[in-house]
């Protein structure tokens, strides 16, 4: 079974047996480590799933990024605060130019205020877009207007990382990198390497065939111990990518 929290954690062991060693994404910016893994969590839904995946980062001495979005699915204050208190980043997964109809200057004025909320939990300095994947608007393009850094930002993952220096993992449509399914996910990158699985990429690490620096972005809603919810999430998921390969086209 992939996607559980069990081969997730024999994922970040096998890693930390590779010598890779874990930066948030502020500090990767800020000083990135020769041989490093970001491990970004956008929290779309189920906000327990993002405490359940800090737990076991934080049992393994690991600090993780995690991205909330402002809409009560994700956002819930108390278990925000859980997961800041383990040690962990707390970014803003932003998607105002979405919620504001394409409207860029009320986009900005709820992006200003949506930022300040979460620095009530977190000196929050890294912001990331959801991707809105049945939306018309991307959430960047509110930056053809606006400078984030203008706002305490220092970087975006979509806008500040040299992907061809850095191998960029996610787990959209819960396949790995799988580009068919991915509406607004992907990045422009020279690596090309096919992962099969969670334990096909654990494969990799242990042969030393993947890059010396990695984003892992994750989505805590996918990854379940088994039982209800681990299949609920692979049978809602499948009948998604369906429609995702189509506007994907």
């Amino acid at each position: 079974m992939d996607f559980t929290q069990k081969i997730y954690t024999q994922l970040l062991t096998e890693l930390l047996k590779n010598d890779y060693s874990f930066q948030t994404f502020e500090k990767f910016v800020a000083r990135p480590h020769k041989k490093a893994v970001v491990l970004r969590h956008d929290v779309d839904k189920l906000p327990k799933n993002a405490v359940d995946l800090a737990k076991i980062e934080s049992s393994l001495g690991i600090q993780a990024s995690y991205y909330y979005r402002i809409v009560k699915q994700s956002n819930v204050p108390q278990l925000i605060e859980t997961v800041r208190d383990m040690g962990h980043e707390i970014g803003y997964h932003y998607e105002d130019l979405t919620l504001a109809k394409g409207d860029k200057e009320q986009a900005i004025k709820m992006f200003e205020k949506n930022l300040q909320y979460f620095r009530k939990y977190y000196k929050v300095t890294t912001a990331c877009m959801h991707g809105s994947p049945l939306s018309k608007w991307d959430n960047r393009l509110i930056w053809e207007q606006y400078n984030y850094k203008d706002y305490g930002i220092i970087a975006e993952p979509y806008f500040d990382v040299d992907y061809n220096q850095v191998f960029y993992i996610t787990d959209t449509g819960r396949n790995w990198n799988n580009s068919s399914i991915s509406i607004r996910d992907k990045v422009d990158s020279v690596f090309d390497i096919e992962i099969k699985s969670t334990k096909h990429l654990i494969d990799l690490a242990n042969h030393e065939l993947l890059p010396e620096q990695l984003i892992i972005n994750t989505h805590p809603q996918r990854w379940f111990n088994p039982g209800v919810g681990w299949l609920n999430e692979l049978i809602l998921q499948s009948i998604k990518n369906q429609v995702k390969r189509v506007l994907a086209k």
